[in-house]
């Protein structure tokens, strides 16, 4: 087991005197790996206090500085990379391939777009051609409280001190407790790189803890949450008290149309999307909506990819899934499992229980149901697991009623050779990103949803605007 880790506020990293501890587990064993030290009202008020004492020194530092040391960040994110995906692996059980390639290769990916994006934006403009004494400054909302989740840390965590540092913010992040270890070695990094005392901290805590202490503090100016609904909702209500800018990132339910004239990879494509980080993305195309005519040869193609997929320790290299998270994760899986059994649709593939073979570590079976209509609760509720629902439709009409009916919005995709057909149905799903025929979109792009998936949106230029003020000047003098 790691030894016990605690709190990076001012510059320093604080053993507080008397906390609460937290064990972290590891999904793939079911045993602690580490403890944390949790924090308390005072932990959170000291890191608030620092991040702003440290706002007005670092809001004046000319943004060219302010990407040269985002710059250092991602020289040192890559000079320790390998340890950054163990920590993952580790923690949140992604087996070591996914963690180095996608989990950590993540962050160093947001950075450089960071670096790029801000090197083209302009902070400082004119109105317009015809306004010369109308300027628009944009400038950092203040202090911004940083909650992340668990199933993609250092993609979060990159995606929102990223873009913060460069709009000027100061920051107080939480990271998940369940997966603290990878954010303290992003600490350790933010310290090495030479960002001031007070511009970083971190305080390690629970949502119902230091989460709420965060969202509700008078002296945050913003809080940047990535998680579920039902969090994102009590966020929200916290922070309207003090009306600051909550920008949420939040859960989906996307919908993947496949016509008839899909490509001949499009339902392989959609099943390993789903099945990949065990289910664990808000993005993962979880309800695969088919056309009726081609409907039984899909559904006997995506249970044979799903019975190939291999489900195994997150320490051991290859191309498979690991363990869900924690146990109350895998429990509610099983019950969502269950459920759609109950409920009337058709397993195909999967099921209840742990593969076979693997009796200890929350690892899931990657489980198919076909014949799902959308009042299922398996195809309303996030699973957040590696399980996907297959439906029927007859018209394209019939598709994009039934992908639009859902509380969520953040990705829909759609598979077919018709252009005039893929561009109307992307224009008329209401989600804030759709992808069409596998194509992924482009470094830069935003990252978010719309209804209960959220209102930020993060990445590229968008995201360092989330954290941007728009500041109007008239009669603004020559110089």
């Amino acid at each position: 087991m790691l030894e016990k880790r605690d709190f990076y506020i001012n510059g320093t990293w604080i053993t507080p005197a008397a906390a609460e501890t937290c064990e972290v587990i590891n999904p793939s064993t079911e045993s602690p790996c580490a403890v944390i030290s949790l924090g308390t009202q005072a932990d959170t008020d000291a890191a608030v206090a620092a991040a702003k004492a440290a706002l007005p020194g670092w809001m004046a530092t000319p943004v060219a500085e302010r990407i040269a040391l985002v710059e250092n960040l991602l020289a040192a994110y890559r000079r320790r990379k390998d340890e950054i995906a163990k920590a993952m692996s580790l923690e949140m059980g992604a087996p070591m391939d996914l963690a180095h390639k996608s989990q950590a290769g993540s962050g160093s990916y947001h950075l450089t777009n960071f670096i790029k994006a801000a090197k083209e934006f302009e902070f400082e403009r004119p109105l317009n051609a015809q306004s010369s004494k109308d300027r628009i400054v944009y400038e950092a909302v203040g202090v911004a409280a940083l909650i992340t989740p668990w199933n993609w840390p250092m993609n979060q965590v990159s995606l929102k001190v990223g873009a913060a540092a460069i709009a000027g913010c100061t920051m107080v992040l939480k990271p998940s407790e369940e997966s603290p270890l990878s954010a303290m070695i992003f600490a350790e990094l933010m310290d090495e790189t030479g960002f001031a005392p007070g511009v970083f901290n971190l305080v390690n805590g629970t949502g119902t803890g230091v989460g709420t202490q965060l969202s509700g503090h008078p002296d945050v100016d913003m809080v940047s949450f990535t998680g579920s609904t039902r969090a994102g909702t009590a966020i929200s209500q916290n922070a309207a008290l003090t009306l600051k800018k909550v920008h949420l990132e939040l859960g989906g339910k996307g919908a993947n149309l496949i016509f008839d004239d899909a490509d001949d990879a499009a339902v392989r494509r959609g099943v390993e999307t789903m099945m990949q980080n065990t289910g664990q993305s808000c993005n993962a195309p979880s309800r695969m909506l088919v056309q009726r005519s081609i409907y039984d040869r899909v559904v006997a193609e995506a249970s044979e990819v799903a019975s190939t997929i291999a489900v195994g320790p997150a320490d051991q290299p290859g191309d498979h899934i690991g363990p869900v998270v924690n146990a109350t994760q895998w429990d509610k899986i099983q019950d969502l499992i269950q459920k759609g059994i109950d409920e009337g649709a058709r397993l195909v593939t999967g099921g209840t229980g742990r593969p076979p073979g693997l009796n200890t570590g929350y690892y899931v079976r990657p489980t198919v149901f076909a014949d799902v209509n959308n009042q299922m609760t398996i195809a309303r509720e996030e699973i957040f697991g590696p399980v996907l629902s297959i439906l029927p439709f007859d018209t394209e009409e019939e598709a994009l009623e039934i992908a639009n009916d859902t509380v969520y919005g953040l990705t829909n995709y759609v598979q077919t050779q018709d252009p005039a057909r893929a561009n109307r149905l992307a224009r008329q799903l209401r989600s804030g990103m759709v992808e069409i025929n596998g194509i992924s979109r482009s470094a830069g792009s935003p990252f978010g949803g719309m209804k209960q998936s959220g209102n930020g949106r993060e990445g590229g230029i968008f995201g360092i605007e989330d954290f941007l003020e728009v500041k109007s000047i008239g009669g603004w003098q020559a110089e």
